[in-house]
């Protein structure tokens, strides 16, 4: 068996830089973090706040704090720096190794979806954004890693999508829609779901959208080998 973690992200339409950031990170113990922060706004300035967030979670997990705790540190850090004035919302999904779960922690109203072989939740626990008031505390949920395992998190572009023109998109129907595929896997999740977003606003998006899919999938052959793939567009020049 092993882990799959896949991104797929767009930037608001005629917006220079998205306000999204997403990274990876090697848990101390063994395993993987990824890490979601969607900035207040858009552009450079909601850049500046998720950059900010990431950081300070990616350098709290690599030093072995847990999950919550970083997520805390991370929301008195943000409201401290900025007094209240701006927020953030903040997905961390762990493949933890040393536990063998998945652990998820969220402050983002949008939800998390979980798939488990044909039984697929919507886990939508109450939760705040960090940054506006001090000591928020993150939604908190683990699960027991086995195969075929899949979990959506995902910035509230991905919800907005389609409202403009009248038909918001339903995350759920479509991830429903798309699980019924044979074995899919968590790259092509994540393209199908921003790719339904982007037909839903005619190719330009209303915000800045980000999926991120995190899989355990069986292998035919078991071997030692890590892999990653990276694909990021190269701007133009004009």
């Amino acid at each position: 068996m092993e882990v799959q973690i896949a991104v797929a992200k767009v930037r608001k339409y005629a917006v220079s830089e998205s306000g999204d950031t997403v990274e990876v990170v090697e848990r101390p113990g063994g395993g993987l973090s990824v890490v979601l922060a969607d900035g207040q706004s858009s552009g450079r300035g909601a850049k500046r706040i998720s950059n900010l967030v990431v950081r300070k979670v990616v350098s709290l997990l690599a030093e072995g704090v847990r999950d919550g705790a970083a997520a805390r540190a991370a929301s008195d850090s943000l409201f401290t720096e900025r007094g209240g004035r701006v927020s953030a919302t903040l997905n961390i999904a762990s493949v933890d190794f040393r536990t063998k779960t998945l652990v998820v922690t969220r402050n983002n109203p949008a939800p998390v979806l979980l798939a488990m072989g044909n039984e697929i939740s919507l886990l939508e626990g109450e939760c705040k954004p960090i940054g506006l008031y001090a000591s928020t505390r993150p939604w908190i949920i683990e699960q027991d890693l086995q195969p075929n395992l899949t979990m959506v998190m995902y910035t509230d572009g991905l919800v907005h999508a389609g409202k403009r023109g009248g038909t918001p998109m339903d995350v759920l129907a479509v991830f429903e829609e798309l699980m019924q595929d044979e074995s899919p896997s968590p790259q092509w999740l994540a393209d199908s779901l921003l790719e339904h977003a982007l037909r839903l606003d005619e190719g330009r998006p209303a915000d800045d959208i980000s999926v991120v899919v995190v899989g355990t999938r069986l292998k035919e052959e078991d071997d030692s080998i890590r892999r990653m793939y990276v694909c990021l567009p190269v701007p133009l020049v004009t």
